[in-house]
């Protein structure tokens, strides 16, 4: 039985392509890095960062973490609660996961560092730096759509639900977004009994960040096919 299964696993490691597997990893590290910038400007604005990144973004205030590093342990729990979903069904290679999100919170991190010196000085910039964050956001989601490599544990959970539930994917990203600003709004009035880390700017990605995704297929995609 145990030749059996090794020789099973290795049957399946030489099914693999390598190479583009390889390809699309560095297509979704490509995504990882333009969003943590993004993520990075969204921070700067001070008007609230994306639903996913807005629990540890009110959470930064609170605990000696950066932002980044809080975010990792953010997706950790993310990738147990996974787990805990989907038991034995939860796939080995959901597992890298736990690289990527260690990637991603380390490109934050580096992000917030060199975009230091952008300093918003009134309201109106504020709102700019926002609406820019939102479009470099959206750029490295849709790398990370393309890419084929791997979801990062925001969308594992809600996948994870969807196969257990079987509800509908895009509502299931809904709710768990919004939960994830509820969260978000709850423990920044238990902290700091005001909102911190969180505001207009959340709720605006949350809108169009989707969009604007959809927008890249479509264009991206045009001169794609016209090449």
């Amino acid at each position: 039985m145990k030749k059996e299964n090794k020789t099973r696993r290795n049957n399946h490691i030489s099914e693999i392509n390598w190479k583009e597997t390889i390809k699309n990893y560095i297509i979704l590290i490509i995504g990882l890095f333009i969003m943590s910038f993004g993520v990075a400007l969204s921070v700067i604005s001070d008007l609230g960062t994306t639903p996913i990144s807005c629990i540890p973004n009110v959470l930064k205030y609170a605990v000696p973490l950066s932002l980044g590093m809080i975010t990792i342990i953010f997706n950790f729990l993310l990738i147990i609660i996974q787990v805990l979903i989907l038991k034995s069904e939860f796939q080995r290679k959901q597992w890298m996961q736990i690289v990527v999100t260690i990637i991603f919170g380390y490109f934050i991190d580096y992000a917030l560092y060199i975009l230091t010196p952008i300093e918003p000085t009134n309201y109106i910039s504020q709102w700019i730096l926002c609406i820019i964050s939102c479009f470099i956001i959206a750029l490295g989601v849709y790398f990370e759509v393309i890419s084929n490599a791997i979801v990062l544990p925001g969308e594992g959970v809600s996948l994870a639900v969807r196969h257990v539930t079987h509800i509908d994917f895009g509502k299931l990203k809904t709710g768990f977004d919004t939960s994830n600003v509820i969260i978000g709004a709850i423990l920044s009035l238990l902290l700091y009994g005001t909102f911190k880390g969180i505001g207009l700017g959340t709720i605006f990605a949350g809108i169009v960040v989707g969009y604007i995704v959809r927008g890249y297929k479509q264009i991206i995609g045009k001169i794609l096919e016209k090449n």
